[in-house]
């Protein structure tokens, strides 16, 4: 089962279970207390919850639908350096400061930092950005996981977690400025449960990037490759740390563009990953 969040055509913002390439509205007016997509996923079964919601019927086309990013109050967080093709890639960024990026890697802690609060997220469709002051950008495609308050894994998404690799290259301590500025941040176009998605280890992440009409770059990865199980970064994640509204979490990146890439204006960032779908972000 994916949930989704919406915008119809008057501006009213609905939820939507997803089946079958079509979207049906649900009916939050019919359980007292749901009235957010937060609230049904962070139910103790959000499956039972959404059949409650379900007004039957028939529903839309997924192509007729304006998506929001599946976040309402949360946070999203990220983690670092949980391929071993980043953490090469970061070494070779940063050759003064590659000797922390392998204990990252290799560390019983792992990398975690803040990506974005909700108003700085960016919709599937709508443009990501990158930071006029930086010359080498590259998105970073990322399975992400919807974690409730109770630090449950409840679901996942896509994630894009756009980054200045020129600046964080220069200094490992700018990272917050590499990775948190306005626009750096895609989450979408949906939340597949927990329950409904593949074995993660068999699961695909694909990114095309598309200049001119044209692939300027096409790699997969699969997230057999992390290094770190989902269920243990948000174990850290939740170390000295509360989430009273949720947390998304972004969990790394294994596809890194060449050297010479970087993103321009105009630009098209499609994400697939295998069991949940495809963020589709232009470049502004």
């Amino acid at each position: 089962m994916k949930l989704a969040k919406f915008r119809t055509s008057l501006g009213r913002v609905g939820v939507a279970s997803i089946e079958d390439a079509t979207a049906y509205p649900l009916d939050l007016a019919r359980v007292p207390g749901v009235e957010t997509l937060a609230d049904i996923l962070h139910a103790p079964n959000p499956r039972a919850l959404v059949a409650l919601l379900h007004p039957g019927g028939a529903g839309v086309p997924v192509a007729d639908v304006t998506f929001l990013a599946p976040v309402d109050r949360q946070e999203i967080w990220a983690a670092g350096v949980t391929y071993k093709r980043s953490k090469v890639a970061r070494e070779e960024e940063s050759a003064g400061a590659a000797q922390f990026y392998d204990k990252v890697y290799s560390a019983a802690r792992p990398e975690l930092f803040m990506k974005a609060t909700p108003e700085r997220v960016t919709h599937p469709g709508d443009p990501i950005r990158v930071r006029a002051d930086s010359k080498w950008n590259v998105p970073e495609p990322e399975l992400t996981l919807v974690v409730t308050p109770g630090l449950k894994i409840v679901g996942y998404t896509v994630g894009n977690d756009v980054s200045s690799r020129d600046i964080e290259g220069e200094n490992p301590l700018y990272l917050p400025q590499a990775k948190i500025y306005t626009g750096s941040c895609a989450v979408g176009p949906w939340v597949t449960l927990a329950d409904a998605i593949p074995e993660l280890t068999a699961c695909e992440i694909r990114l095309v990037i598309r200049r001119g009409g044209a692939v300027a770059f096409d790699g997969s990865t699969s997230i057999a490759q992390m290094n770190r199980t989902p269920e243990y970064l948000v174990e850290w994640l939740g170390k000295e740390n509360a989430f009273p509204h949720g947390v998304l979490l972004m969990t790394g990146t294994g596809i890194v563009p060449p050297d010479a890439f970087s993103l321009s204006t105009g630009d098209t960032v499609d994400i697939t990953i295998t069991g949940i779908g495809t963020l589709s972000n232009p470049v502004g």
